[in-house]
């Protein structure tokens, strides 16, 4: 496991991670494909919120089974919370450093889910 700090585009939402970046998710559903996230889901003890709880909108849509958090200043979603399950859902494209040509994806379809 190796920490990996992230959050959204204009830096008011930061956080910290630990995770391998294995199991990648590229998933096809409207949202994520619209949005272009690729996903790592982490259990909920890996992730540390370190600022920005209070610049974050929710959003949920379909099942309701994850909350969507983006950033009310830039709008980045760079992680969202699961609902009925107990992840967080990491955008790998907002952690810092992280060269995207170097990360395995693995298509999921959501479209189905």
């Amino acid at each position: 496991m190796k920490k990996y700090l992230g959050g959204c585009h204009c830096g008011l939402v930061r956080y910290e991670v630990e995770t391998e970046l294995t199991d990648a998710l590229s998933c096809n559903c409207s949202h994520c494909s619209k949005k272009g996230l690729v996903l790592v889901f982490v259990d909920k003890e890996k992730f540390k919120l370190l600022s920005g709880r209070e610049n974050l909108t929710e959003y949920f849509f379909n099942k309701k089974a994850i909350r969507h958090l983006f950033c009310d200043v830039c709008g980045t979603e760079s992680f969202a919370e699961g609902v009925t399950f107990p992840k967080v859902a990491i955008n790998v494209r907002c952690l810092d450093g992280i060269d995207m040509k170097t990360v395995q994806t693995k298509d999921f379809n959501g479209k189905d889910y």
